[in-house]
């Protein structure tokens, strides 16, 4: 299974808009629960998959099937997933993240259910997150099933792979640097230390389905919220397209904030066409929040 790299609109979608009172309101009622994206994520300098510049136009991320297939395709993966982990996992909550979790912090939100991979969520404050497609803070083994930090396999591999320093050409939201097959070389994979098994991000890949009963969490935080907030997500696949979904068919008012048009416009009461820190920086003071112990405008 290929990631999806683009959809086409059929039918015509209302234009976006830069009128963020309907977002104010459902904020200011509470219950809303957060869908976020890689969107949400640029303003701290990890790309996304989709937007203008997007990772996709010229990185395809690793398969499941891909990486149980051989040892090859492994060496591949994690080359560049330790040398993209040094950027990566220095990055830092930008404003939005910051704003999510203020509301949180003021009961506005019923919960956050993240596409994102980067913990930037938790790292702001927030709480109550279900991360659909797992995190990369965390190593599972595909034999024994045992979870590690994955600042504990950044030390191993390091050791096994002393002088590797190679200049990657970028990195990507799933944090995959861009290595050619010349700069992986020899790249040194270790097993699991339990084990002797093969280890794998703890991160849902691209051919790998959402373990049902976090699926179900899901769609029983959407029966419960009162309202969704969609911010800096394509919808481009069906992962957080089915939670849209669910709330539009159960008359649930759905707000995007999103700068390109999504696969999930049709269902939405708006979407915001504005940068998110900007304009949830600008809705929290509006509403009198504190963000960070800044005091509202």
């Amino acid at each position: 299974m290929r990631p999806t790299l683009s959809w086409t609109p059929t039918e015509d979608l209302p234009p976006g808009t830069t009128d963020l009172e309907p977002v104010a309101e459902a904020l200011s009622a509470g219950g809303v629960l957060v869908l976020s994206g890689a969107g949400l994520s640029t303003e701290s300098g990890i790309p996304d998959y989709r937007g203008e510049g997007g990772s996709l136009s010229r990185h395809t991320p690793m398969t499941y099937q891909d990486f149980v297939s051989g040892a090859r395709a492994r060496r591949r993966y994690w080359a560049r997933s330790h040398l993209g982990w040094r950027t990566f996992g220095r990055a830092r909550p930008n404003a939005g993240h910051r704003v999510v979790a203020a509301f949180g912090r003021h009961g506005s939100l019923l919960g956050v259910i993240t596409q994102n991979v980067d913990g930037l969520h938790q790292a702001a404050g927030s709480e109550d997150v279900v991360e659909l497609h797992g995190s990369l803070d965390r190593v599972v083994c595909l034999s024994c099933g045992v979870f590690s930090p994955r600042r504990e396999l950044a030390r191993r591999l390091e050791e096994a792979n002393a002088g590797f320093e190679p200049v990657a050409a970028g990195i990507n939201p799933d944090g995959d640097a861009d290595l050619t097959d010349e700069q992986v070389g020899d790249f040194r994979v270790v097993p699991c230390s339990h084990c002797g098994g093969i280890l794998k991000p703890d991160v849902v890949f691209f051919g790998e389905a959402v373990p049902p009963r976090r699926v179900e969490h899901c769609r029983e935080l959407v029966r419960e919220a009162t309202s969704l907030l969609v911010l800096g997500s394509s919808l481009t696949v069906m992962s957080g397209l089915r939670f849209v979904r669910q709330a539009a068919q159960a008359g649930k008012p759905v707000l995007i904030v999103n700068r390109d048009p999504t696969r999930g416009d049709q269902h939405a009461l708006t979407r915001v066409a504005l940068p998110l820190g900007a304009a949830l920086t600008a809705v929290a003071d509006r509403l009198n929040v504190p963000v960070d112990g800044r005091a509202p405008a």
